[in-house]
């Protein structure tokens, strides 16, 4: 199927240039959604409009929002690959897979064009002759990594002008954390020798560093200058205490970066590994913004390089990868890559080696990585429940998207799963103040439908929801009533879960799926009680009763993740239950399939053993044991199962 587009569109894809260059692709009000580039900008962008197979939900989505395209032509793919990165920096676009909060990063920076050279961190990379160490995920790691590396090699931090003459030095002086080139206890060479180790131990030559400190202080000892060797004996202590936390992976001369990926339905995490002179000096996490849909892990790695690396402050001559990139951006990323090491090392180097590997120690290196960005993974989501402040903010944002009177502090989502129609199920979840309230989910059996219709299994399972807060209002106000349903055979308590109204009522689905909801609402006299929205999957849009346009939240904001994860739960409950009941119906299959084997004795075996591995597991004595089965059957029970 073809997405036709609109006449003007057409006329700029019949006029596109088949030279390299970037695309830039608009909506109807003139904002920027995409940022592309190609080698071809005719045959690239002209394959948005084509056949939409191929493509995933997400650019489908994208496509039919496009009202204009603008390109721009470059003299070759590494330039339009600059250049699209620097465009995708500035606008941001909403259909492009972006680092989350990218250009807020935070770096070591060594002022190394000046004399006595201060060390600190800042979000910024600027060429004033400065060396830069990162990208780090938070300042928090930047300041960690320099208090320790503070002790191994003393510093400046403050403003003042170096001369030497001062007539005293700071604190820091006194506690070891300054070598006070102020009074001249150092001189300018010395300074710059001990900020050069520390570079030269950012960048992982730990081994290195420990040797040149170790000659040092046996030249100290041979000139019986024992007060210094005493400090660089200090100082290679202090470096010994950093490297032990360096994990030895590979041989001396490797230097490697691993990237492993993590997904659910939710957020999408890339793990790093650094490797440099074999071993592992550091790793970081980065979440991906717009990657949740990206069904082709080719195209995450290879959205990733692009954003990582025209950051990244080092590259190594190899890079492993869990998955190619895609195909036809591969040629160029390696060249640019290859490009901007020696960009960064100030000569050339080694072409950039870009490898997934499929046995042997690389391949144990991404396991270890795809195994930490997968706990990192599970650290956010636990991270997102805890953070009150975070939730307060996503159930006020709701509050004031949607225009409820009051905040939605108790949210209840329902979702149906089926397959063609059979084993139909429905599930209902619970958050209170956005963290999911597990002990009142519930589950339901759709009984009264036949066939695959999403509409009348909605019906149903919000009917018996709400009949049974009708039931435990009208037991409630009749203590007479509540006691005759206590003591009716086969009628349960009221469960006080059912008698709580959400603030707001969550159905999976679009308008279809909201409308049954308003009609049962309705029937039950809670239309005025009880807000109501539908959540479509496919475009997030929420859509409301009595509006004809869905509301749109914003792209990274905590509302839309919210009932994003209040959505997600509810499918992942629901198709819980829903394969468990496809096992059943599996297993009842199975038994019956035995001549001689019909529901009768079907249900007196299980009543006899409780389920259907205790059966498989009983021997053919316990089997005949059972009234109306014989040795015959017995036998080919056990063939069955």
């Amino acid at each position: 199927m073809e997405h036709e587009p609109p006449q003007h569109i057409q006329v700029i894809l019949d006029n596109l240039p088949a030279q390299p260059g970037v695309y830039i692709m608009k909506d109807a009000g003139g904002k920027v959604i995409y940022v592309g580039k190609s080698v071809s900008l005719r045959s690239r962008v002209r394959s948005y409009f084509g056949a939409q197979g191929g493509h995933s939900a997400r650019t489908r989505r994208m496509v039919g929002k496009i009202a204009d395209i603008e390109f721009i032509v470059t003299p070759s793919e590494a330039a339009a690959l600059k250049l699209e990165n620097d465009l995708i920096k500035k606008h941001q676009p909403r259909y492009n897979i972006l680092l989350k909060d990218d250009k807020w990063y935070p770096y070591i920076k060594v002022h190394w064009a000046d004399d006595f050279p201060k060390v600190d961190f800042t979000r910024h990379i600027e060429r004033d002759g400065s060396r830069y160490f990162g990208p780090y995920t938070s300042a928090g790691a930047v300041r960690q990594t320099l208090d320790v590396l503070r002790r191994a090699f003393p510093y400046l931090t403050c403003d003042r002008e170096i001369t030497g003459n001062d007539a005293r030095a700071c604190l820091y002086y006194d506690i070891g954390l300054c070598s006070a080139p102020c009074i001249g206890a150092v001189g300018r060479d010395e300074y710059r020798g001990t900020v050069s180790h520390l570079m030269r131990f950012l960048q992982g030559y730990s081994d290195e560093v420990l040797k040149d400190l170790h000659d040092q202080m046996m030249a100290a000892s041979d000139a019986l200058d024992f007060e210094r060797a005493a400090a660089l004996r200090d100082k290679i202590k202090a470096v010994e205490r950093v490297v032990r936390g360096h994990v030895s992976v590979a041989r001396v001369d490797v230097e490697q970066d691993v990237i492993a990926v993590a997904r659910d339905e939710q957020a999408v995490v890339v793990q790093v590994f650094f490797v440099r002179a074999g071993k592992i000096i550091g790793r970081d996490y980065f979440a991906l913004d717009g990657a949740e849909e990206e069904e082709d892990c080719s195209e995450i790695v290879t959205e990733f390089l692009k954003r990582f690396y025209a950051e990244a402050t080092s590259i190594p001559a190899e890079i492993i990868l869990p998955a190619p990139p895609v195909e036809e951006e591969a040629g160029a990323i390696a060249a640019w890559l290859h490009e901007r090491r020696d960009e960064l090392n100030g000569r050339p180097g080694k072409k950039v080696t870009l490898s997934v590997p499929q046995r042997g120690r690389k391949l144990d290196l991404l396991n270890m990585a795809r195994e930490n960005a997968t706990e990192t993974l599970a650290l956010l989501h636990a991270q997102w429940d805890a953070d009150t402040h975070r939730q307060e903010q996503a159930i006020a944002e709701l509050q004031e998207a949607l225009g409820l009177s009051n905040p939605p502090n108790r949210i209840e989502c329902y979702d149906i799963s089926n397959t063609q129609g059979t084993a139909i199920t429905a599930s209902r979840v619970v958050f209170v103040q956005g963290v999911p309230l597990k002990k009142e989910y519930r589950r339901f059996h759709i009984k009264t439908v036949q066939g695959p219709d999403d509409y009348a299994s909605m019906r149903e399972a919000l009917t018996r929801r709400f009949k049974r807060y009708a039931d435990a209002v009208r037991d409630e106000s009749s203590e007479s009533a509540a006691s005759a349903a206590a003591a009716a055979p086969g009628q349960p308590s009221p469960d006080d879960t059912w008698r709580i109204l959400p603030d707001l009522l969550i159905v999976d689905g679009g308008k279809g799926q909201l409308n049954v909801a308003v009609e049962v609402l309705g029937a039950f006299d809670l239309l005025d009680r009880v807000p109501v929205a539908g959540l479509a999957k496919q475009h997030e849009d929420v859509f409301l009763p009595g509006r004809d346009r869905p509301v749109i939240l914003p792209r990274r904001s905590p509302a839309l993740y919210l009932v994003q994860r209040v959505r997600d739960e509810a499918h992942r409950f629901a198709l819980a239950l829903h394969r468990n009941q496809r096992r059943k119906q599996g297993i009842v299959s199975q038994l019956e399939s035995v001549p001689g084997i019909g529901p009768a004795r079907r249900k007196a075996l299980l009543k006899a053993f409780g389920s259907v591995d205790a059966i498989r597991e009983a021997s053919i004595e316990a089997l005949t044991a059972v009234p109306g089965i014989n040795a015959a059957l017995a036998q080919a029970i056990k063939a069955a199962l």
